[in-house]
């Protein structure tokens, strides 16, 4: 029988993903926008090269943001950057927490 033999020490490449901290943030802000009657659906996609949080007004439609978790850009950009429905890059840095806030003036009160 032949089969196919991996070389030793050769792995399969894994997936980026979101640690917990990352996972809290994201879904601290998305509890804060579904509360806000802003958002209603969110999927998490975790890729070879980049991991992606996308939310949702309806669950039908295209995400109206995607915040994307890329470690090749981490030393020139910043691994973090949230993209709008258009495909614009409205933040990106090296820190989830300041790249979020972005997204989080859109609550904000205006006086």
């Amino acid at each position: 029988m032949a089969g196919v033999i991996p070389f030793p020490g050769v792995s399969k490449p894994a997936a980026v993903t979101f640690d917990r901290r990352e996972l809290s943030e994201l879904l601290n802000l998305y509890g804060r926008m579904v509360a806000a009657g802003e958002w209603r659906d969110y999927a998490i996609d975790f890729l070879k090269e980049k991991a992606q949080f996308s939310v949702y007004r309806r669950s039908s439609e295209v995400p109206l943001y995607r915040i994307v978790k890329d470690p090749a850009l981490a030393r020139r950009q910043g691994a973090y950057s949230v993209v709008a429905a258009t495909g614009l890059v409205l933040k990106r840095g090296t820190e989830l927490s300041r790249v979020l806030r972005v997204l989080d003036k859109k609550l904000s009160v205006v006086g």
